[in-house]
């Protein structure tokens, strides 16, 4: 058993909930793991290289979401990797990546990068810029299959398309134009105006549905988020509704609780 996979194991051992009961567990900004080498600041929201928290191992299929922020001709050397399924969000600035399959690419502020680690590869991310800045998320996902062949992909999805609607990102098999992983799991992106109600309808009712507000401030049951806050929730029992307090930006994962 790999590392990766009995962190899942156990961690999912440890969470009761129960049957028929929405949990919801909060995870603020503030409260995020940090890292400040210089040229890389991040923020962890769940545990990750020198951040560790027992409670914050993952969400369900969901293991890293990381805010990244490298300075101009800076970057990550060249690591390996192997059964994760690894995302790049681009937010500003530009990510180039190199890798051990042959890859070398950059990535710009409305793209998304999709890497299956699988059994194994390398790979390197630097700021290709003399005078920006790039701000990324990465994301990772236990794979519902270990030891594929590793491979790499890249989109763009049009910013404008976001405006007042969910935008598909990430599927387990590229529908409406997504992208796809070795997983069960879908990734959403939207832009939302102020005094609305957004719905969303999760796919499988055993899921569980992670977010996070990039920017903006809304209200999901009797919580308000703001930038950056998150929110994990479990036993929908239907649509998950989000009130939009201000112009909003936002990023939704559907993922298996259970693997």
């Amino acid at each position: 058993m790999t590392t990766s996979r009995l962190i899942l194991l156990l961690s999912l051992k440890n969470k009761e909930r129960k049957e028929g009961t929405m949990a919801i567990v909060l995870y603020r900004s503030e409260s995020r793991g940090t890292a400040d080498h210089g040229w890389l600041k991040s923020r962890h929201t769940f545990s990750f290289a020198n951040y560790y928290c027992p409670s914050r191992l993952n969400f369900g299929a969901l293991r890293v979401l990381n805010d990244d922020y490298v300075e101009p001709k800076m970057g990550f050397g060249t690591h390996p990797h192997d059964n994760m399924e690894i995302i790049s969000i681009v937010l500003d600035g530009q990510l180039e990546h190199k890798d051990s399959m042959g890859t070398g690419s950059i990535i710009k502020k409305g793209e998304v990068q999709v890497m299956s680690a699988g059994s194994g590869v390398t790979h390197s991310e630097f700021n290709p810029s003399e005078d920006e800045p790039v701000s990324f998320f990465q994301i990772w996902l236990f794979p519902n299959e270990e030891n594929v062949e590793p491979r790499y992909d890249q989109a763009y999805f049009d910013l404008a398309k976001l405006q007042n609607n969910w935008q598909m990102v990430i599927s387990p098999d590229g529908a409406n134009n997504s992208m796809w992983i070795h997983q069960d799991a879908w990734l959403y992106r939207g832009n939302f105006d102020e005094a609305q109600s957004v719905n969303y309808q999760p796919k499988n009712p055993q899921n569980g549905v992670f977010l996070m507000v990039i920017e903006g401030e809304v209200r999901v049951e009797d919580q308000s988020l703001s930038m950056r806050d998150a929110v994990g929730l479990t036993e929908l029992n239907g649509n998950l509704s989000i009130k939009i307090e201000k112009e909003s930006q936002l990023l939704l994962l559907e993922v298996p609780m259970v693997i």
